[in-house]
């Protein structure tokens, strides 16, 4: 019995080697791979309401252009994406009058080759540059304002809120704006219209009151002149009444 505990001692010992060598030869699990390239188009259509942006970017190719250039750039990007009921609050035909040229500048100007947080945009030197450029290589920009958690962009024609973010990991921010942000360079600059002056009624114009005082001051030497007749005729006539009674007395 005991050569029997003898014998078996050693082959549990190895049965027991065996199993935990097998346990730690088992793979672990995988690492999570690298994240793949940022897909601005993606982006946009997780967020569900920016067919016509989505639609711009790749008719002007400027989406695979920001793709290229926001997995390749240290500095980032920084996107302002306007909604589909933006594009609908656009005059009639603004799209269709522009050619194939300020269609790209009007997308460019909604990218900003650099990475911007909301609080960034609140601190930023303006005007904040972007894509589009003018003529002589003019860099249209934005002005942005704000306090707190709100903050407002301005393109020098209309002005609108910055709502939330559908991205804003370095390096690429993607925000919502509820207007198409229309460069001035490109649109002109708002202007007040003049008011019209209210018009004056004829008894306020000066017009008027200068007719008045001009008859009145032509009638007075007329007046004048038929007051000194009569007094002459007046006395004219009693010197001949007199003349005429010493004659009869």
């Amino acid at each position: 019995m005991a050569i029997t505990r003898l014998t078996l001692a050693p082959l549990l010992l190895i049965a027991a080697v065996l199993l935990s060598t097998e346990t730690s030869a088992q793979p672990a699990a995988p690492a999570p791979g690298p994240a793949g390239p940022i897909n601005l188009t993606e982006i946009l259509e997780k967020g569900g309401q920016f067919n016509t942006f989505i639609r711009l970017l790749n008719t002007t190719q400027v989406g695979s252009q920001v793709n290229i250039q926001v997995n390749s750039s240290s500095e980032g990007m920084t996107v302002f994406a306007p909604t589909d009921n933006a594009f609908q609050n656009l005059k009639p035909g603004t799209l269709n009058k522009l050619s194939a040229d300020e269609q790209v500048k009007l997308v460019l100007y909604h990218v900003s080759p650099r990475f911007y947080t909301l609080d960034d945009l609140l601190s930023v030197s303006n005007p904040v540059r972007t894509q589009a450029s003018g003529r002589d290589n003019g860099v249209y920009g934005l002005n942005f304002t704000g306090q707190a958690n709100q903050v407002n962009v301005s393109t020098g024609y209309v002005e609108t809120r910055v709502s939330n973010a559908l991205r804003q990991q370095s390096p690429l921010a993607v925000y919502v704006v509820d207007m198409v942000l229309l460069p001035g360079e490109m649109f002109g600059e708002h202007k007040l219209s003049p008011i019209a002056p209210a018009p004056k009624s004829p008894s306020s114009t000066g017009v008027s009151d200068d007719s008045n005082s001009t008859k009145k001051a032509a009638a007075s030497p007329a007046d004048k002149s038929g007051s000194s007749e009569r007094k002459v005729g007046l006395g004219f006539g009693l010197g001949l009444v007199v003349f005429c009674l010493k004659f009869l007395f």
